[in-house]
């Protein structure tokens, strides 16, 4: 709850990443909030009684969104989908303002990793930026169990990386509403 609101306000991608993150820890205590509380919650150092109890509440909530969103086993709760549909908006925003180039190219030098990233997906196809968080997600996850990650595998998901810090960079600009202003500042 507190890495995710200072996640929000200064890096979307890592948030999303984080929120996914979190989705998955729910589901390994299997949506049992007193697990939650022994195995995450009470291992936090230096929080209060209040500031648990605002991380329990908000763990329960989680888990409420994910047991009426029917997305216990996989997928992920709508709080988090609608990031993602943000963040394709805005996509499609900077791709159609000329001011932008230089994300545009970003992007275009993306693309091919991205088009073979869905055909490896078969039925599971997503959008663009959601094929990229999917393949950060992955490579964290291979990281986390500790498996060997080729340097081809490496190279394109520095390339990845480096197209959704751009975006994230310009989806604060845009949320602080500076995205768009002219050399007035209006």
């Amino acid at each position: 709850m507190i890495t995710a609101s200072a996640k929000k306000r200064e890096n979307i991608a890592e948030y999303l990443l984080y929120m996914w993150q979190i989705e998955d820890l729910i589901r390994a205590q299997g949506l049992d909030i007193d697990r939650i509380q022994e195995n995450i919650i009470d291992k936090y150092v230096g929080l209060d009684e209040q500031q648990k109890k605002e991380m329990r509440e908000w763990y329960e909530s989680l888990i409420d969104m994910m047991r009426r969103e029917d997305v216990v086993k996989s997928g992920h709760i709508q709080l988090n989908k609608n990031v993602i549909i943000a963040l394709e908006d805005l996509h499609r925003r900077l791709l159609a303002d000329s001011k932008f180039a230089s994300y545009s190219a970003q992007f275009y030098h993306t693309l091919p990793i991205i088009v073979e990233l869905r055909a490896k997906a078969g039925d599971n196809k997503v959008g663009e930026i959601e094929t990229c968080f999917n393949a950060l997600y992955g490579i964290l996850m291979l990281r986390l169990q500790g498996k060997e990650i080729s340097e081809e595998t490496k190279q394109a998901v520095a390339q990845v990386s480096k197209f959704l810090a751009l975006l994230s960079h310009y989806y604060k600009l845009d949320y602080n509403n500076e995205l768009f202003k002219d050399e007035d500042g209006n």
